[in-house]
């Protein structure tokens, strides 16, 4: 028997049902923390670990009310499209292009977003929430992968100029991904070593 390629077809309706249940899960644990925070100053959230990895430090701050709600609601709303999606998929419901475009807009918003909250958690907070650093990894994740899917599928369309581009990138999409990973782990690691350098 033989066994079938894993193709970008294939395995994109299964990054968007398990990578949006994960993200599901991890914004409602999160919102319920902040929940018990709001209505107990005292209460300790269950990801507080250290000074780094504290919860409590970054739901106290601002940048946990980017748009003047508490950023969980946003992976509420958000990831519940994204299960939905990949079961349309994995059904192999015909998705209108105009579906595909908007849910790559969508996953386009949630890239920058992760980033810029990546860069005030770790330099403007200096705190992890590790939840949200879940998050992090699931959105860059099904953005990537949607990106992906929509290009091979003609839904999006590089420049000819940027064939080679699209070209290498399929070729290499999960040392990509994994570099990007790494390069985030890095950067995280480098700002904390003060912190964890005495453990290693």
């Amino acid at each position: 028997m033989s066994i079938k390629k894993l193709t970008v077809e294939r395995s994109l309706p299964w990054i968007l049902l398990i990578g949006g249940a994960i993200g599901l899960l991890c914004s409602f644990i999160i919102a319920f923390e902040e929940f018990h925070l709001i209505q107990n100053p005292h209460y300790v959230p269950s990801c507080n670990l250290n000074p780094i990895i504290s919860c409590g430090s970054v739901m106290a701050s601002k940048q946990a009310h980017a748009f003047g709600f508490p950023n969980p609601w946003i992976g509420l709303m958000a990831f519940p499209v994204v299960i939905t999606s990949g079961m349309l998929l994995l059904m192999r419901t015909k998705v209108k292009r105009w579906y595909m475009i908007g849910l790559e807009l969508g996953t386009i918003f949630g890239l920058g977003f992760v980033h810029w909250l990546f860069f005030e958690t770790v330099y403007r907070i200096h705190a992890l929430c590790p939840y949200c650093m879940v998050v992090w990894i699931v959105t860059i994740t099904t953005f990537w992968y949607v990106t992906q899917y929509n290009l091979k599928m003609g839904h999006i369309k590089l420049p000819r100029q940027m064939a080679g581009v699209g070209v290498f990138v399929r070729r290499h999409q999960l040392d990509i991904l994994v570099l990007w990973f790494l390069v985030i782990a890095a950067l995280i690691l480098k700002h904390f070593w003060y912190y964890y350098g005495k453990y290693l």
